[in-house]
């Protein structure tokens, strides 16, 4: 099978062919459809998750990824419902099934000896994966493998995070809500927002005018490019455009130093979402936070339960999608590209 993988950090991929992997006693070989092209990706193969992942390379990332059954291990249960030729999709959070986290759901935080598919288990780079059969989610339909990629981490991860806020009060009529950072993750953040939102006036926040226009076709009311502006400016846009300096609650796609523009745009009682990875660190206002009873909390990917509900929103019609296809062999152009902040949407590998 065709394969693109990292030899070494800080280098390009290796696209090369390798044996097709046998499925072991509890596993589902999958034909690989599509893969999303995540920049978290790009980060693995920077090193940037090094202290937190370990690889043993030649290795394949890829975690975005949907594809049909091939064939099945010799202990995959009759009742499992899957059938050969289905067409699935991979929830990535692979858990151990025995620590707290597992047993609440959320394999994806697990604790134990548990991974992430793209991040250890070998993933979508290539044309076949082996994948835990109680992982993979049946897809009804005949939806486009391109789009249903995307929905397990860029359509997954904001929908569990606007989940998070909806659940703390902080959306609702009279209230506004913020999408800040409009990539991947950020243009189905602004989708959540209006289903979530109760009619809260949703907001753009970016520093790029096409990915900004981009959120206004996705249903966000308003659009502020926060690029070279001082929170004091950005506070002055939004009364300008909502009648108010300040955001109840606020989803960061991005994860660099607008958690501290995020923090100083905070209404009182209100709360901030990451679920963005592109720095590593920021400081907050810890009076700021006590005083005004303000709120922050991290949200990591989500859950199988998380994902069977963004795939039913899809499914409704509900979920709007801005792809590019891409072929294997653009794959490490196409990572640059995304590295650069080139790319409006989600980039997705598609395999003939």
């Amino acid at each position: 099978m065709r394969a693109a993988r990292m030899h070494d950090y800080n280098q390009p991929l290796v696209l090369e062919e390798v044996p097709v992997p046998e499925p072991g006693p509890g596993e589902v070989l999958v034909k690989v459809a599509a893969c999303g092209v995540c920049r978290s990706d790009w980060q693995l193969m920077e090193g940037y998750f090094r202290s937190g992942v370990t690889l043993q390379f030649p290795y394949i990332p890829g975690h975005e990824i949907t594809g049909h059954i091939d064939r099945f291990g010799a202990e995959v249960p009759q009742h499992s419902g899957l059938f050969q030729g289905d067409l699935v999709v991979v929830s990535a959070g692979w858990g151990d099934g025995t620590c707290r986290q597992c047993h609440e759901g959320n394999e994806q935080l697990c604790t134990g000896t548990g991974g992430w598919v793209g991040f250890g288990p070998p993933g979508g780079y290539a044309e076949y994966v082996r994948v835990p059969y109680r992982h993979l989610i049946k897809v009804d339909g005949d939806p486009r493998p391109e789009y249903l990629a995307p929905l397990t981490d860029a359509g997954l991860t904001p929908y569990r995070g606007m989940k998070k806020l909806q659940a703390a009060g902080n959306l609702g009529a009279g209230r506004t809500v913020a999408v800040h950072g409009i990539g991947g993750l950020g243009s189905y953040g602004v989708q959540y927002a209006k289903l979530l939102g109760g009619g809260a006036t949703v907001v753009a926040l970016g520093r790029s005018h096409d990915k900004l226009a981009e959120a206004g076709k996705h249903g966000a009311d308003h659009a502020i490019n926060t690029r070279d502006k001082t929170a004091a400016q950005v506070q002055e846009e939004l009364r300008r455009l909502t009648g108010r300096p300040d955001i109840d609650a606020i989803l960061d796609c991005a994860g660099t130093e607008s958690l501290k523009l995020g923090a100083q745009l905070l209404a009182a009682e209100g709360g901030m979402v990451s679920v963005g990875l592109m720095g590593t660190e920021t400081n907050l206002s810890l009076f700021s936070f006590v005083s005004g009873e303000r709120w922050y909390s991290g949200s990591f990917w989500g859950n199988h339960n998380d994902l069977t509900e963004v795939l039913a929103l899809a499914n409704a019609g509900h979920i709007h999608h801005t792809v590019t296809p891409i072929r294997y062999e653009d794959l490490n152009d196409r990572l640059e590209a995304l590295a650069r902040g080139d790319v409006v949407g989600r980039q997705v590998l598609v395999w003939d």
